[in-house]
């Protein structure tokens, strides 16, 4: 073993015993080798002679780099040595003449073969058809030295492939034209030797070396994509290929290999008449018995492919050809494969390039244009069903994680959501081609369901009732609601249904789900109102074990609830009774399960309910009270025990049954409450005044509080002005000391009675907005404007964003109500200046184009309320001339001016109306004194031409603000190009 065999073998060493700095002296020895220009010399001498396998993988892989990198620039004599030691290695001869001594490569490694046959196949791309024409008809001959050369030259085929020819990698024009020539010579050379080859090869060793043969097949099927398909689509040889298909006893291996050639074949790019005639001739219904055998088995997976492969051929020649006999050939083979076909979708599993759905759907699409359908088409739409069915499924070993939706759960459960959308599309699509066929299989399915076993089958009743409700997307209203045919007898079927795995999670919230699609039906026909009921309140919906299925129960009951509205009347009874002794029993907490985001479904639907005016006032009055009475006892109970240890351990409850009571409150409207039955305004009024202790009891808590605040805006919505002697109390106690979060919330709430009563909290503001103004200016940045993209911002810089928003609506919500005199007030009156400065500085800075533009309207609507024209009259001294010098030249010129108002930007166009507006207001009401302080200081200091500057005069005065607009757009484009986009308002 010399320095260089011994340096190969350190570098392939992975055992971790060799030293890592021998490892790196190894590597630079051999690189320093591979640099020499002897070195294919060096290589074919040690593949000639080291029997290490190591040595001959680097050598061969040397010389293929060599090759690739420096074969343009190598001698013909260095080509010719390596093309004839190559081609000697690769034919299993000696290089040398020295036969007994030389090592033959042919007897090494799989990956040893390998790298010699993609050196063979380098060469191959340097040199033929021009340097090397000879090369596979001066192999051929060699093929009768036996298995070992048979195998190379299928090895040096395949190389030839995926190096060269396949489309399947991505190509470069030279590689692509490289592809061609060969082809072409191929074709024109020997092509036919070769497929002769491969018949020979297979007829002689099929019994003696399966092996053998079906590398063979498995080289020749990449082939039939180019080659004359005459010299493989014939008697002997599709005879050859059937009977290994066929014989039993053969492995599975060769019978795969065998159905992969019939498959190439089937898939091979013709016209669709040669192409019918071809697939006609194959006589592919001989292998359709075969497809019953193990479901797992390679053959059969092959052979799963060779039939949807075919059916997909003979379908695209369907919608191809155009003569009728054409197409009742076509549909003739393809009714022959289809049941075939439709066994092994549902029984085996499918190659993931042919796509079931996409066959289905073009099947079935196929099917959809033609007038009438057969009876066998009928039956094949019914097959469609099955397979669909079948893969809708989910696994039987996710039944567990689905049902406690763990993380595996909720992954499997995404992917079938996304998997079945195509599905139900084509589901759907079946639905109107063949109704009935799809309304006595749904009916088929649910028989099924009903009577299946727990253990078996949770997943086939979910299937069953997934069609069922995508059956129900494709109906029209008055599909639904009339229920003709079998959907009359399916609606109730599934009402009354108790399936035996109703407790599994998918099933009760997929049947939920579905009654509610078909509740329309029950909308028409009033006798199935009380089993409808029944399967939301007892154990199927509300009372399931599973808090998802509850939780989603109550809020598909809502919504059915919504849709019966009166007709549900007589049965309120009966719903009370199942849900009030539930969820607000005095001796028991309200359930957690109840009271969540979800749960809450539940009183909002009993609040529409009690809440009709069909209920008489009596019976209104014991409902609500049966409601809310224990509620806000346990209310009370809770605030009782505040200062107790166990005082906490009553939050979480407390939270629930405000919103409980607020869900419930949903149903009852302003006019009810204050006008026609004045008794239930005094229940909520007298359930308001309890909660608001809890604001008294609990300041801290912002759980507590972030719920009584909806509460509250409830009340406002609910009491209308009886509320106001509950708001001064409320406001107190929730008004917070600095936080954004809250400070939004409240502002919020501030806003709906604003918008609500109007001038009406005209005394409520006065004293509130000092308070919320100190705590505004102190946390908002006075000329920082929190402004930019929001993904890049922190929680605390989004919060502050937030309140900047809501905060400036207030401001504009106080302007447009006729409010701004609280702005005056002596409490308020310390904070004007910080007010309008903000104001200015952000209608001029700020990047939200609508926080800009309500920043002018409140300007200008300020301008309107304290503005007379006359500085001797001024109600707010100083103001005018503020607005005159600040915002006038600030805003709706220089701010205007800078390059970054885009007026291409629709929200900026309508800012800039606004800005317009503003200036035509200022002329209206201060005259000469604002135009000739913004032509002499405004304009002219910008360098505006005096023609521009006389015509804005003159615009200003008519009274056509459209056309002000657009002068002053095009003004204000003059001057950019003038000032060449220098200007930038600082």
């Amino acid at each position: 073993m010399d320095d260089l065999e011994k340096a190969i073998l350190i570098c392939f060493d992975e055992s971790g015993g060799v030293d890592s700095v021998l490892k790196s002296q190894a590597i630079a020895f051999i690189q320093q080798i591979k640099e020499t220009p002897s070195i294919c010399s060096i290589c074919v001498e040690k593949l000639c002679f080291s029997k290490l396998v190591q040595v001959q993988f680097w050598c061969l892989q040397c010389l293929h780099e060599v090759l690739q990198i420096k074969y343009l620039s190598m001698s013909p004599e260095e080509k010719s040595f390596i093309r004839k030691s190559v081609f000697s290695m690769a034919c299993n001869e000696t290089v040398s003449g020295d036969g007994n001594n030389c090592t033959r490569l042919l007897g090494g490694p799989p990956f040893v073969r390998n790298k010699l046959a993609q050196v063979v196949v380098t060469l191959i791309y340097f040199e033929y058809p021009l340097i090397w024409p000879s090369v596979f008809i001066d192999f051929l001959p060699n093929l009768s030295k036996g298995t070992v050369v048979i195998d190379m030259f299928c090895r040096i085929l395949t190389a030839l492939d995926d190096e060269i020819i396949s489309f399947d990698y991505p190509r470069s024009g030279e590689e692509v034209a490289v592809s061609g020539r060969i082809k072409d010579a191929m074709r024109a050379q020997c092509v036919p030797q070769i497929v002769g080859a491969w018949y020979d090869i297979v007829s002689m060793y099929k019994n003696m070396d399966t092996e053998l043969c079906s590398s063979v097949l498995d080289s020749m099927k990449r082939y039939v994509l180019w080659i004359d398909i005459g010299l493989i689509a014939n008697d002997a040889f599709t005879r050859l290929l059937f009977e290994l298909m066929l014989v039993d006893g053969l492995p599975d291996q060769l019978r795969a290999s065998a159905a992969g050639v019939v498959l190439a074949i089937v898939s091979k790019r013709m016209d669709p008449k040669p192409k019918l005639a071809l697939l006609q001739s194959l006589q592919i219904s001989r292998v359709f018995g075969l497809a019953v055998d193990d479901s797992d088995s390679e053959f059969v997976s092959s052979l799963t492919s060779l039939l949807t492969g075919y059916a997909s051929e003979v379908l695209e020649c369907f919608k191809l050809l155009r003569t009728e006999d054409g197409k009742e050939v076509s549909l003739d083979l393809l009714n022959g494969v289809l049941p075939s076909v439709f066994y092994v979708m549902q029984n085996c599993e499918v190659d993931s390039a042919f796509s079931i759905v996409q066959f289905l759907s073009c099947y079935v699409g196929t099917m959809k244009s033609r007038s009438t359908l057969t009876e066998t088409q009928l039956l094949h739409l019914g097959k469609i069903l099955e397979v669909i069915r079948s893969l809708i499924q989910f696994d039987p070993m996710y039944r567990n994680n689905l049902d406690i939706l763990d993380k595996i759960g909720r992954e499997e459960e995404d992917r079938m959501v996304e998997f079945r959308k195509d599905i139900f599309v084509l589901f759907r699509i079946i639905g109107r081609v063949a109704p009935d066929v799809t309304h006595m299989f749904i009916r088929n399915s649910l028989d099924q369901a009903v009577s299946s076993s727990e253990d078996r089958n949770a997943e086939e009743v979910e299937a069953a009732l997934s069609l069922f409700f995508a059956l129900g997307e494709s109906l029209n209203d008055d599909a639904l609601r009339t229920g003709n045919g079998v959907l009359g007898e399916l609606v109730p079927m599934l009402l009354s249904t108790r399936f035996p795995c109703h407790l599994n999670r998918p099933v009760a919230l997929v049947y939920l789900e579905t009654i509610t699609r078909y509740m329309k039906f029950v909308q028409e026909n009033n006798q199935y109102i009380l089993m409808a009921l029944g399967a939301f309140l007892d154990e199927r919906g509300i009372h399931h074990p599973n808090v998802n299925v509850s939780r989603r129960a109550s809020y598909l009951f809502m919504r059915c609830v919504k849709l019966l509205k009166a007709k549900l009347v007589p049965y309120i009874e009966t719903i009370l009774q199942d849900t009030v002794a539930q969820f607000t029993g005095l001796n028991n907490s309200l359930k957690p399960s109840s009271g969540a985001e979800d749960g809450s479904h539940i009183f909002e639907a009993i609040g529409l309910l009690i809440g009709m005016e069909n209920v008489s006032p009596e019976k209104q009055l014991e409902y609500l009270s049966s409601l809310l009475t224990p509620l806000c006892h346990q209310v009370e109970v809770a605030l009782s025990n505040a200062k107790s240890e166990e005082s906490l351990s009553y939050v979480g409850n407390v939270q629930q049954i405000i919103m409980a009571i607020n869900a419930i409150s949903k149903g009852f409207s302003e006019r009810l409450v204050t006008m026609s039955r004045p008794s239930i305004g005094l229940l909520f009024k007298q359930t308001l005044d309890i909660l608001l202790q809890v604001l008294v009891i609990f300041p801290k808590v912002e759980t507590l509080r972030c719920k009584v605040t909806p509460f509250i805006h409830r009340m406002v919505d609910t009491l209308g002005v009886s509320v106001f002697p509950y708001l001064p109390k409320a406001l107190e106690q929730l008004l917070p000391e600095s936080e954004p979060k809250e400070l939004v919330g409240f502002l919020v709430l501030l806003n709906q009675l604003i918008c609500k009563f109007k001038i009406g909290v005209c005394g409520i503001l006065e004293e509130v907005y000092p308070v919320i103004a100190g705590r505004a200016f102190n946390i908002l940045p006075r000329t920082d404007v929190l402004s930019g993209p929001v993904g890049g911002c922190t929680e605390e810089i989004r919060e502050l964003q937030d309140l900047q928003r809501t905060f400036f609506t207030f401001l504009h919500v106080i302007a447009m109500h006729d409010l701004s005199s609280v702005f005056l007030s002596p409490k308020s009156s310390g904070y004007l200046d910080l007010m309008m400065q903000l104001l200015l500085y952000t209608c001029c800075n700020h990047k939200d184009i609508l926080i800009k533009k309500a920043c002018v309207q409140i300007i200008v609507r300020l301008i309107k309320d304290w503005c007379t024209g006359s500085y001797d009259k001024e109600k707010v001294p100083g103001f005018q001339s503020f607005i005159i010098d600040a915002f006038a030249t600030n805003c709706c010129l220089l701010s205007v001016l800078d390059k970054s108002f885009e007026f291409r930007d629709a929200n900026t166009l309508v800012l800039f109306g606004e800005i317009v507006l503003a200036q035509k207001v200022m002329y209206d009401t201060f005259g000469n004194d604002f135009l000739l302080h913004f032509v002499s200081k405004g304009l002219s200091n910008v360098h505006c031409p005096r023609d521009l500057a006389e015509q804005y005069y003159k615009k200003l005065q008519e009274y056509d603000v459209k056309e002000l607009k657009s002068f002053y757009q095009s003004l204000i484009e003059k001057l950019r190009l003038q000032q060449n986009g220098s200007l930038v308002f600082r």
